[in-house]
Formats: structure tokens, C-alpha cells, sequence
């Protein structure tokens, strides 16, 4: 904005004395702020009082971290892309599902952990040797980590056992840190339970996806049979053995739980909503059934595709 005090300038020419030669007016000619234009005589001045300032901006720098500003609330891919009026979830599944793509990774897939999917975190000084026990209700001890010297400040577990054997998601795990210090005197620290992640692992040339069952144990297979979309578990696992090479492999599906009935009829479901999505179809599937009195109540699922021949 311009001040009044320059708005309101007059502006003031002094004619030539020429000009003014015998003349017995004022020989000051005015033009008052606010005209667009006048005629003095023969002269004729057109014009504004408007004036152009040019400011010099500095260079805008803001030192902020997105992350933690107050105000901004982070969220995973899946929700932002289900979260709104249009619904983006199905197709991008139905088509990531049933469709080679031609480009990876497709973060939207995100229902299965990958790597080391539990994190120990000791934090112990002044210790000699340590130990890290897990181990589960059912076999009892599961997988050890030991070593000299203060433990590492993470430590991670991909879900495989010490034999080499996928632990089902749906359990409850625990373990126990045991410490010893030079002089031979040792502690013990006994974690909470915990539960496996949905997660997935290559395994001898193949895939394994592992999660729990829901609800009554048939919540997965009704979620997969729905018009609206397949259950998330079903859909990436499709996507990612549709990436894979060869696609007569066998995919097998696994599930666990307390009765025969239930473990069945689980089966039939997820291999009914898995089959179509498949590239090959259905052929490729083979389930199993395996019944055992401490499966969890909703039951256990694995879906694996056979290494290639």
C-alpha cells in the first residue's frame, strides 16, 4: 500500500522562462494527486501518481522436520488410499492381484511383515556373557541368542525357529534375557508375552505367507469371498506369487486350528477366493489340514508357493 502522503503528491512543472515571458499569471503549473491528466495551455501532461516499489524478498528457509511438526498426522499408504469418498482399495488390489505389473515395489501391499519382524531391545551394561531365550506354549523353547560382552542394543528375530521352521503367527510367545557378570553372578529378566505378526519369508527358491485367523476362524475366508474386495492377506499374497516365475507352481495352503470342521471349511474359503486371483487359477492349489487341541481359537494359515523345478 502506497502512504497518503505520496498518494496525495502534486505534481509541480516550472515552465521555461520563454514560457512565461510575458505572462502576468502564476508561472507555477500544478497537477493535483488523484487527476488521470490536464492541459496547461499549450502543454498537456497525461499521466498518474502512481509510483512502483520493488521490494528485494529473502530467501525463504524453514528449518522443519515433517515428522515430528505438531499438527501433521502421518498414516500409512492403505489408509490414506481408503480413507475418502472413492473407494481406490478394490480396483488397485484387483488389478496388483490378477495382473502382471510392470514395476515394484507396490506399497498399498503392506499386510505382511518381511526381515526381522520382532525387535529385543536389552539394554544391559556390565555383563560378561548373555543369553536370549524365546520360546512358545507348545514346543517350549523356540530360538536362543547368546554372546560375550554387553548385549547389542537391538536385537532382532526374523519368526524362524532354530530348526529352521516358520513359527505360526496366532501363538503367544515369550522370553527371557539371563546375564552374567565376571564374577559368575547372573540375573534374569522376564519379558511380556507377544504375538507374530502376519508376515511373509523366501524359503528354499519359494514364498511363505503366515497369519493368524480372525474372529470365529472362517473371518478371513468370509473376508475373502466378499463382493467388495478379498481380505488384504489374500490379495498380497496373489499379487506377490503373480511376480514370481513359473506359473504352474503349487501353491499350498496350510490351516491349523482346533476341529476338523473348522480347519476344512477355512481351507475350502481362502483356496475358493485365492484360486481366481492367480495366474494358472485354481489348478495351482493344494490345501492341508492339520487339527491340533492348542491351535489358537481363530486357527493359524499359511499360504506357500512351491520352489521352482
Amino acid at each position: 500500500m502506497i502512504p497518503a502522503a505520496i498518494a496525495a503528491a502534486s505534481f509541480v512543472c516550472a515552465p521555461s522562462p520563454a514560457g512565461a515571458a510575458g505572462s502576468g499569471q502564476d508561472s507555477t503549473i500544478v497537477l493535483e494527486g488523484g487527476a488521470d491528466g490536464t492541459v496547461f495551455r499549450k502543454m498537456t501532461i497525461e499521466g498518474e501518481d502512481r509510483f512502483k516499489i520493488e521490494f528485494e524478498r529473502p530467501t525463504l528457509s524453514v528449518d522443519l522436520d515433517p515428522a515430528s511438526a505438531p499438527g501433521l498426522d502421518w498414516d500409512d499408504t492403505w489408509n490414506v488410499l481408503t480413507d475418502g469418498a472413492i473407494d481406490l482399495r478394490a480396483p488397485l488390489l484387483r488389478l496388483t492381484a490378477g495382473e502382471l505389473s510392470p514395476y515394484l515395489p507396490r506399497p498399498w501391499l503392506d499386510r505382511y511383515a518381511a526381515g526381522e519382524i520382532v525387535q529385543f531391545r536389552p539394554s544391559l551394561t556390565g555383563v560378561e556373557r548373555w543369553r536370549l531365550t524365546i520360546a512358545d506354549s507348545r514346543r517350549g523353547e523356540v530360538r536362543v541368542f547368546d554372546g560375550k560382552g554387553n548385549p547389542p542394543e537391538n536385537i532382532g528375530w526374523d519368526g524362524i525357529s532354530g530348526d529352521g521352521t516358520p513359527m505360526p503367527p496366532g501363538y503367544t510367545y515369550s522370553y527371557v534375557v539371563e546375564a552374567w557378570d565376571r564374577a559368575g553372578n547372573k540375573r534374569n529378566f522376564v519379558g511380556k508375552g507377544f504375538d507374530l505378526p502376519a508376515y511373509r519369508m523366501a524359503a528354499g527358491g519359494g514364498l511363505v505367507f503366515l497369519f493368524p485367523g480372525k474372529g470365529s476362524g472362517r473371518d478371513t475366508a468370509r473376508r475373502a469371498s466378499a463382493d467388495s474386495a478379498p481380505a488384504a492377506e489374500i490379495l498380497e499374497a496373489a499379487s506377490r506369487i503373480n511376480q514370481e516365475r513359473g506359473a504352474d507352481r503349487l501353491v499350498r495352503i496350510a490351516v491349523t486350528a482346533r476341529t476338523y470342521e473348522q480347519a476344512n471349511a477355512m481351507a475350502g474359503e481362502i483356496a475358493g477366493a485365492l484360486g481366481p486371483l492367480l495366474l494358472g487359477g485354481p489348478a495351482r492349489i493344494r490345501s492341508v489340514t492339520d487339527v491340533r487341541a492348542d491351535a489358537p481359537e481363530s486357527g493359524t494359515v499359511s499360504i506357500a508357493l512351491d520352489p521352482e523345478a
